[in-house]
């Protein structure tokens, strides 16, 4: 089974999410039989490097409410954290623009540490208040969960994977994609916003018991020669 999960690191329901969608795939019958793939996503690509003081006055901007009304919205957001077991430090986050964090997770996807690196940034922005645009921070995480560090940091310093970040965002728009986390499971079930972890436990489930009643290959008879190739020769 294939699961792709649009995300962005500074999406403090696509941190709650992954922690439900993982409980669920931890309650499933066969996690081993399904591949998960992060595509990338920005909330807001617009956002500069100390453009605000805070997430308060980011989120107090983009709702144009009053400051402390965005400081209540986002302790709202952390008691919601709490009950999936993560801790966000709101006064201490940094907004920041998350370009460079997609395409650094889209060389740990290469190397098979995407989900790691996924994990490893949020806990960075949304717990111990780091800038995941600082080259520095993205090197520390990737090397943390054991890329190379040196290669990470070429990946950022050559511009590379910028193309497959705006490649994910173009399919993002492509199916429909309004806002994140947004799961697909095999190309065909759609599954928007971090909903409860029965909800993904059923739709793991549904999806599972679709391939398990899939027709298998079938032979079918032929009157004609049958000509083929096998690892010796070709008849």
């Amino acid at each position: 089974m294939k699961v792709e999960i649009w995300s962005d690191v500074v999406c403090p329901f696509c941190y709650i999410g992954k922690r439900r969608f993982e409980a669920a795939l931890e309650q499933f019958e066969a996690p081993e039989k399904v591949s998960v793939a992060f595509k990338s996503f920005q909330l807001d690509p617009t956002v500069q490097p100390g453009q605000y003081n805070d997430i308060h006055e980011m989120l107090a901007t983009k709702y144009q409410v009053p400051y402390e009304q965005g400081r209540e919205m986002n302790q709202q957001m952390a008691e919601q954290a709490r009950e999936v077991g993560l801790t966000f430090n709101m006064d201490a986050i940094i907004p920041t623009n998350t370009k460079d964090a997609q395409r650094l997770i889209q060389f740990a996807k290469q190397e098979g540490k995407g989900n790691e690196l996924t994990d490893s940034l949020m806990q960075a922005y949304f717990t111990e208040g780091l800038d995941v645009s600082d080259e520095t921070v993205l090197g520390d995480r990737a090397e943390a969960v054991g890329l190379n560090r040196d290669e990470a940091l070429n990946a950022l310093q050559s511009g590379a994977f910028n193309a497959n970040v705006s490649r994910d965002i173009q399919d993002a728009g492509d199916i429909g994609v309004q806002g994140v986390p947004f799961f697909v499971f095999n190309e065909k079930y759609a599954v928007s916003g971090a909903q409860p972890i029965d909800t993904f436990t059923q739709v793991l489930e549904k999806v599972y018991e679709e391939e398990k009643q899939e027709p298998k290959l079938q032979m079918m008879n032929t009157q004609s020669t049958t000509e083929y190739c096998d690892d010796e020769s070709c008849q």
